[in-house]
């Protein structure tokens, strides 16, 4: 059973490797950008919270996200491994992770972060967006996504990295070679694929 969480800035390919990863070790990729996502495209009473605070580049609140990965960890597919892929996010997310996995009896095997240049990420972003038509990608709100994440997730990494659970990997280059980075740190801590 692999237990795994991707993190890193946005834009540092996390969505890109979640997928991949997923897919090698037979996990399912669960990803909150891809929830809040699909709420907003559906305008759902979720959907348009949801888009209200992206739009300014902030967070959604915890209170939303904690029950919508709950009731994902708590799906048949998640019971034998996972891959969690913006989520956790705060401090007190972590502590919401924690209570989750403590119900399953199970913690988290290891924390990928990914890292990035910041100018680079925004670059990819303002990209992402020209291609995919994403109103929420301008270069401002890109910089204040950037900056809520150094003050409200970076220091996550040090929680994680206590635990001795973090596993540091260069986000940048062809996708294939950041694959393989990630690959061949996990299997140097014994989670082969």
């Amino acid at each position: 059973m692999s237990r795994f969480l991707l993190i890193g800035p946005p834009g540092a390919g996390k969505g890109t490797q979640a997928a991949r990863l997923a897919e090698s070790y037979g996990i399912p990729a669960i990803s909150t950008g891809d929830i809040f996502r699909f709420n907003v495209k559906n305008e759902t009473e979720l959907g348009k919270l949801a888009k209200s605070f992206m739009d300014r580049g902030e967070y959604v609140p915890d209170s939303v996200t904690n029950d919508l990965v709950r009731d994902r960890l708590n799906m048949d597919d998640a019971a034998a491994g996972f891959l969690l892929d913006g989520y956790p996010r705060t401090a007190d997310q972590v502590s919401e992770l924690d209570s989750i996995l403590d119900e399953h009896d199970t913690s988290l095997d290891a924390v990928i972060l990914l890292t990035a240049d910041t100018d680079e990420i925004v670059r990819r972003l303002l990209n992402r967006a020209i291609e995919q038509g994403r109103t929420d990608d301008t270069e401002d709100v890109i910089r204040r996504r950037l900056e809520v994440y150094e003050a409200e997730t970076a220091p996550l990494t040090s929680v994680y990295a206590s635990r001795g659970l973090v596993i540091m990997v260069d986000g940048l280059g062809a996708i294939d070679e950041v694959t393989g980075r990630i690959v061949e740190a996990l299997d140097a801590r014994g989670y082969a694929n």
